[in-house]
């Protein structure tokens, strides 16, 4: 039968331009895929470029062919041999995980199911941890941030640093420190320097930041570069994470193959959509090892409730306003965590009438 496929994109700009160790942006671009079959509608989406909606309706929608919708295993065959000649990572991977996630809201929603309850649960919430605390924060909206996830009732927070590719340690290790006096004891202190450091500096860097009772060093080097990850987590106490640029399972085998990280990370927007999240998270365990969901909250814990070694889920500034402005029906944090809300078919979200206004193209 045929799938009718719609691509939107929107973009959402931030109150002030935002920046981490690495980069610098003034908005979230989102692309929207919503595919429809007898008289149901699936929806997914991925925080990308513009150019990931061509990529949609150009190169994956006519791959399906005549295929049934509920067959996504032969509908990510078919989009992955699609691109195959014009590459299968980044706008690539992130136009096909909007779909697969589509797919799987589709396929829920004929059967009158939740996707959560279609996985089939493990537990019924899934933790979440504050994130933001961008480098051009001052040291106030640091700390009003840090104060709005507690209020949430979230326990354990992360901040930017890496400032300028590692320009200012001494900034970094202000405002870590700052973060701990905010958050206090009991609470998980969690940074990321977005591959600025080289190894030396992630490591002297590290230590320093074990004083402040730092659990959590994401990408203190680049995870292009597994090895010298690897050498990082072999001299720092926390944990060293990364994943956020695992674009397909490959990615993930060579993170978790050199000894890189101590908790895998997966968005669900970037690696392959649910489907791939499942497969990644199965090697992880094959490992050993947990895996912890970047961004994209509000499709992830779909994924982690049913994911045996899934630790926790970014709840990332941007996305809190992002997603509240495009979709409706997103779960709302409650103690510290989200639940699926498995009376609602598929995901239960939709885009919101509001979104109108951030459309582009």
């Amino acid at each position: 039968m045929a799938i009718e496929t719609s691509v939107d994109v929107f973009a959402v700009p931030t109150p002030e331009p935002e920046t981490d160790g690495t980069a610098r942006w003034t908005a979230t671009t989102v692309v929207a895929v919503r595919l429809g079959a007898d008289g149901e509608e699936g929806l997914g989406w991925s925080y990308t470029e513009a150019a990931a909606a061509a990529l949609v309706r150009d190169v994956l929608a006519p791959a399906f062919g005549d295929a049934d919708p509920d067959d996504v295993p032969l509908l990510r065959h078919r989009m992955r041999a699609a691109v195959r000649n014009a590459g299968a990572t980044g706008v690539a991977a992130a136009a096909l995980s909007a779909v697969d996630v589509a797919l799987w809201d589709l396929k829920a929603r004929r059967a009158g199911r939740s996707v959560a309850s279609l996985f089939g649960r493990i537990r019924q919430e899934a933790v979440v941890y504050g994130s933001g605390g961008f480098t051009g924060y001052d040291d106030a909206t640091t700390a009003a941030e840090l104060e709005h996830w507690l209020a949430l009732g979230i326990r354990d927070a992360k901040i930017k640093i890496g400032q300028g590719w590692g320009t200012d340690v001494e900034r970094d290790l202000a405002r870590a420190a700052l973060a701990r006096r905010v958050l206090g004891d009991g609470h998980d202190l969690l940074v990321d320097a977005n591959g600025a450091y080289s190894v030396g500096q992630a490591v002297r860097t590290g230590r320093a930041l074990a004083d402040l009772d730092v659990t959590w060093f994401e990408e203190p080097v680049s995870s292009d570069r597994p090895e010298q990850l690897a050498a990082v987590r072999a001299q720092v106490p926390m944990d060293v994470a990364a994943g956020e640029y695992v674009w397909r399972l490959a990615d993930a085998q060579q993170l978790l193959e050199h000894g890189a990280v101590d908790c895998l990370q997966l968005d669900v927007t970037r690696c392959g959509g649910w489907s791939a999240w499942f497969e990644c998270a199965a090697l992880a365990e094959a490992h050993g090892l947990q895996v912890s969901a970047h961004c994209a909250p509000h499709l992830a814990v779909h994924a982690a409730v049913a994911t045996p070694n899934a630790r926790h889920l970014e709840y990332f500034v941007d996305h809190e306003r992002v997603d509240a402005a495009l979709f409706e029906g997103l779960p709302p944090v409650v103690d510290g965590a989200l639940r699926p809300d498995v009376a609602a078919p598929g995901h239960g979200m939709r885009v919101a009438r509001g979104a109108e206004r951030y459309r582009v193209g």
